[in-house]
């Protein structure tokens, strides 16, 4: 196992434990319910949880970097 493949198991790990430990903005049942649902109501992030979702956002894009370099090598 290479540099890269260390590099890529660990920001995928990262990620995913960033995506579990955010809230969730509406109750998964009612969105496939079809009952009355705020998932795409305007809410905005303050605090704790803009940095959260700002560090998401930029690990995801390494996870993306980081996999197209391990695809060429």
């Amino acid at each position: 196992m290479g540099f890269v493949n260390i590099l890529l198991l660990i920001v995928s790990i990262v990620l995913v434990t960033l995506v579990v430990i955010q809230n969730s903005k509406d109750n998964a049942a009612n969105a496939f319910s079809g009952e009355k649902s705020d998932l795409f109501s305007n809410k905005k992030e303050r605090g704790f949880e803009l940095i959260l979702s700002r560090v998401t956002l930029a690990t995801s894009v390494l996870f993306i970097l980081v996999s197209i370099w391990a695809m060429t090598n």
